[in-house]
């Protein structure tokens, strides 16, 4: 089976850990030919750090190059729609770093893209395809929790302001709520919610801080959201059943699951390069892609376009209720 070749779009922090994670997965299933920055100089300097290839200094070149497989988009919020766009349109699968779009709209129009296109598309919440997730389903399933009946979780870190700034479509929404909102999703699976309550505060700038969201689901099941970016939280999630209950610590990107019959470990392989983020669990969501453009599949079962549409919905109507606007909502 020939490698995954992948085409990288922007050189920032998630970029170098997802590179550094796709290090610990075997070179004859996954190589980075060729990253594209805006500046040839700093796609020089990552290729150089990374022992990548092709370095090129516009999207553009990447877009037209042959031999890439996939590319991954890891650039600013804004830049997501544009970019995949771009690349949809050249012929090329995208994997898309969360949040996919900054709001439904964008969100629709890439999906239809890709359908249009037959092109695989996938949006990178890396959650999604963590062996923890796989597990917490399986215990949902198979009853060892009893009929869930609420979930809750909060994730919370201190934002420097200047990294809020709105004009990159940042805030705690989009780069932390979403969290919190997929995992909710995926206990409940695709049912939509029958109401949700938000309730939240901006910063000075206009950003969203902290934003609470009540999902409330049929037969009175919730679940209760709490982002935030001016206090370090618990970061943690858990679901509650009439029989008993799940704790994901970390559950973002989590290695453990703490159940009824005791605690499950999924350790992660040690990053070879400095990371950024939390660990190496970047690799699962590579696995992923390469598992469905093998099986020739146009979106991926653990991260459908719907369940993509409806966290984008979610997000749309939390920032609507707390009042957070941004450029594109005005197209």
């Amino acid at each position: 089976m020939a490698p995954t070749r992948w085409g990288f779009v922007a050189t920032g922090r998630i970029c170098n850990d997802f590179k550094v994670a796709l290090d610990t997965l075997p070179r004859d299933e996954h190589q980075v030919v060729a990253v594209a920055s805006r500046s040839l100089e700093t796609a020089q300097k990552f290729a150089k750090t990374h022992n990548i290839p092709k370095a090129y200094g516009s999207y553009a070149e990447l877009a037209e190059q042959e031999d890439i497989d996939v590319v991954y988009i890891g650039a600013v919020h804004p830049q997501h729609a544009p970019v995949t766009t771009m690349m949809l349109q050249a012929g090329k699968p995208v994997l898309c770093e969360k949040p996919m779009a900054v709001n439904s709209r964008e969100a629709r129009q890439m999906i239809g893209l890709a359908k249009e296109k037959n092109l695989f598309f996938m949006e990178a919440i890396w959650s999604r395809y963590f062996p923890v997730y796989k597990k917490v389903r399986e215990m949902i399933d198979s009853g060892a929790v009893g009929d869930v009946k609420l979930v809750t979780a909060c994730l919370g870190k201190v934002v420097p302001q200047a990294k809020l700034e709105r004009s990159v479509a940042g805030g705690g929404l989009l780069g932390l709520g979403i969290y919190t909102i997929q995992f909710a999703t995926m206990v409940f699976g695709e049912e939509e919610p029958e109401d949700i309550t938000v309730s939240g505060h901006l910063t000075d700038g206009g950003v969203d801080e902290t934003v609470t969201i009540v999902l409330k689901y049929s037969g009175n099941r919730m679940a209760t959201l709490i982002s935030g970016a001016s206090a370090n939280l618990a970061n943690e999630a858990y679901v509650y059943g009439t029989k008993g209950s799940i704790k994901v610590p970390f559950f973002w990107c989590p290695t453990e699951v703490i159940a009824p019959d005791g605690t499950h470990e999924f350790p992660l392989p040690p990053p070879e390069k400095p990371l950024n983020y939390e660990n190496t669990g970047l690799r699962f969501e590579a696995m992923e892609v390469r598992r469905c453009l093998q099986e020739g599949l146009k979106e991926s079962p653990l991260m459908t376009h719907a369940m993509s549409l409806q966290i984008a919905g979610i997000l749309d109507q939390t920032r609507k209720v707390v009042g957070v606007v941004y450029d594109q909502d005005k197209e």
